[in-house]
């Protein structure tokens, strides 16, 4: 008998155990700011990988080949560490590009030449103006630590792969985005939050989303970043 009631008390101390561990998890799931900039960051990986491979085959000029170079090898690293941190939240990814983004993908396979180095500089400019804004806000309104630290180490390569694309465009004579006086890219005045990459609609703009490369900061008005290619 007293083998009997033994087990069954550590069997109520086991059950005891588990419930603060469930509770534990449950508290510990990523916010919505979190989840979605995990998600958008994640789809913009996937846009930049594939528009790496388009600006090394398709590029006119060198320049316009090595940065999709860079930025495909940047990026790959990039969602290597995003995938880890979601799937250490639970966090469900995309497996694909936004519409937006594909929209985009789509224009630069129908350009060729001197059309499609200025498209892929362009979409590449708005795409990381929108980039940096989202991870920007991640980095302030984010929860999660690991999400922000993800994004702090983020935010230097997505600055960098900006000043490169800076270069490129004045080198091509292509409009750059505005900048702050900081440097860091400025949002088009819309005097809403910053729209995250990756998303379509009214969730999240894609970088260079829409049907023409959009304005930096251009894109919804609605959701907050993300709340990215």
């Amino acid at each position: 008998m007293l083998g009997i009631k033994r087990l069954g008390l550590l069997a109520a101390l086991v059950l005891v155990g588990v419930a603060p561990a469930a509770a534990a998890q449950a508290a510990a799931q990523p916010s919505t700011q979190d989840t979605q900039y995990l998600q958008a960051v994640h789809q913009v990986n996937l846009f930049e990988i594939t528009a790496g491979d388009l600006a090394q085959q398709k590029g006119q000029d060198q320049g316009v080949k090595d940065l999709g170079a860079m930025l495909k090898t940047d990026h790959t690293q990039l969602d290597q560490t995003v995938q880890q941190t979601a799937s250490q939240l639970g966090v469900e990814l995309p497996n694909e590009p936004s519409a937006d983004q594909q929209a985009v993908i789509d224009k630069l396979n129908n350009a060729s030449g001197a059309e499609f180095d200025r498209l892929w500089v362009t979409s590449e400019l708005a795409g990381h103006v929108q980039a940096i804004q989202a991870t920007q806000t991640e980095i302030s309104q984010g929860s999660e630590q690991s999400v922000v630290q993800l994004a702090q180490t983020a935010l230097p390569t997505l600055q960098a792969h900006y000043d490169e694309l800076v270069q490129l465009a004045n080198k091509l004579g292509i409009p750059v985005p505005q900048t702050s006086a900081s440097g860091t890219p400025s949002p088009g005045g819309t005097g809403t939050e910053s729209p995250a990459p990756g998303g379509t609609g009214t969730e999240s703009p894609a970088p260079g989303g829409g049907t023409e490369p959009p304005a930096p900061g251009g894109g919804t008005t609605e959701t907050p970043a993300p709340g990215v290619s």
